[in-house]
């Protein structure tokens, strides 16, 4: 069952980004996700397969 993650939710991925940020924002969804890392504003594309092992938390958006 795949995680409920929308777009504008933080997600916390288990390892850290090489600038030190564990914190991502999702700007887009779908079986791609790109992603924005909250500390340097770095923005890559992950499968939905890669970024589902890869979280940890979801703080959604209120």
């Amino acid at each position: 069952m795949p995680l409920n993650i929308k777009v504008g939710d933080t997600i916390q991925t288990k390892k850290k980004h090489p600038c030190g940020g564990d914190r991502w924002l999702v700007l887009r969804t779908g079986a791609d996700f790109v992603i924005k890392c909250e500390k340097c504003n770095h923005q890559t594309w992950i499968s939905r397969v890669k970024l589902e092992k890869s979280v940890k938390e979801i703080i959604v958006k209120e």
